[in-house]
């Protein structure tokens, strides 16, 4: 099973700011479509997928979020701007051999994380 590891939860204020990281095995960081999922009780959902090149993100995060790789690293990153209460949530990586969008649900995507922890406070 191959594995996704995320990083760079945690707790800040709203309006603050966070970046998120997800290490992925060295083959798909440029060839698969690469999601951030945030998943909380009763509810999961993509906020921003990469595509070669091209990103797709939900509403609720667009303008605030921002997905960017670097594959020499083997990373995609997610930059949060501007963070508010309800982006409290559970952040995973998800990863789909095929192209994706921010509309596609967890079960696309074969391959994915344990998720960091994200708490907003008010």
């Amino acid at each position: 099973q191959e594995r996704l590891e995320e990083s760079g939860g945690g707790s800040v204020q709203a309006g603050g700011s966070l970046r998120l990281s997800c290490v992925t095995p060295g083959y798909m960081c440029g060839n698969y479509c690469i999601a951030w999922f945030r998943q909380t009780p009763g509810k999961e959902e993509a906020v921003a997928t990469s595509y070669y090149g091209t990103t797709t993100y939900a509403d609720s995060v667009k303008g605030r979020f921002t997905i960017s790789k670097n594959c020499n690293k083997d990373t995609i990153y997610l930059e949060m701007f501007n963070l508010k209460p309800e982006d409290t949530a559970n952040y995973y990586c998800a990863a789909a051999n095929q192209q994706c969008n921010s509309d596609n649900g967890p079960g696309f995507f074969r391959y994915r994380g344990q998720g960091t922890q994200v708490t907003v406070s008010s």
